[in-house]
């Protein structure tokens, strides 16, 4: 039998609910018409609110990229990405994007915004890394960038033990420009078909870390 006061926690709790659904999709109109950085900002913490609620207390989500290295060398590899640039193709420049979603120049075409194709996706890049602190070495990060019709282009930064415990602390946005993606804990990473020419030279040579 629900008593009332039950009952009355439960219609709170709907109506909680229903705001903070509102907020989010007014969020996301914002960013979608174009809204400044601050509304940005905005859709991206409500986001991380909605996923927080659905899994209870504690710790409901973290950054991708301290789910693959812990949260010093996740810090390292943010700060030390290189800026996104394009690559001219035969139809003209292309920036580097998610494989997974972009296999065409077309969508891969700069956009008017810093940081987004014309198909309004994130730039996006790929990385592996190899972690020689204990060897008294330095750690060597890889980023891997695609562009449709060009293929894989790498860069290697590195970085001392000092230094990755200096960047520990970078900030892991939602909205980070570029994009990154760990390599080793992509699912079915060597299993993609990519065309010909186009073939990611990291393939089978990663790997897999299970967090």
């Amino acid at each position: 039998m629900t008593t009332r006061s039950e009952g009355a926690a439960t219609v709170e709790h709907a109506a909680i609910t229903l705001l903070v659904a509102l907020l989010a999709i007014a969020g996301i109109a914002a960013v979608g018409a174009g809204a400044d950085r601050g509304g940005r900002e905005l859709g991206s913490t409500l986001g991380r609110k909605l996923r927080c609620g659905a899994v209870g207390p504690g710790p409901c989500w973290r950054d991708p990229l301290t789910t693959a290295y812990g949260r010093p060398l996740a810090g390292a590899v943010r700060a030390l990405a290189p800026a996104p640039v394009t690559a001219e193709g035969v139809a003209g420049p292309l920036l580097p994007v998610d494989f997974r979603r972009c296999r065409s120049a077309s969508c891969a075409a700069p956009g008017p915004r810093p940081g987004l194709t014309a198909s309004n996706r994130r730039v996006t890049l790929f990385t592996a890394i190899a972690d020689d602190r204990r060897a008294g070495r330095d750690v060597t990060i890889t980023y891997w960038s695609y562009r449709p019709t060009l293929g894989w282009e790498r860069t290697v930064r590195t970085a001392t033990a000092a230094q990755v415990a200096s960047l520990a602390a970078t900030p892991l946005l939602d909205d980070a420009v570029p994009a990154l993606v760990a390599l080793e804990t992509l699912d079915g990473r060597n299993q993609y078909d990519f065309a010909s020419g186009e073939d990611p030279p990291w393939r089978w040579r990663v790997e897999s870390l299970y967090p």
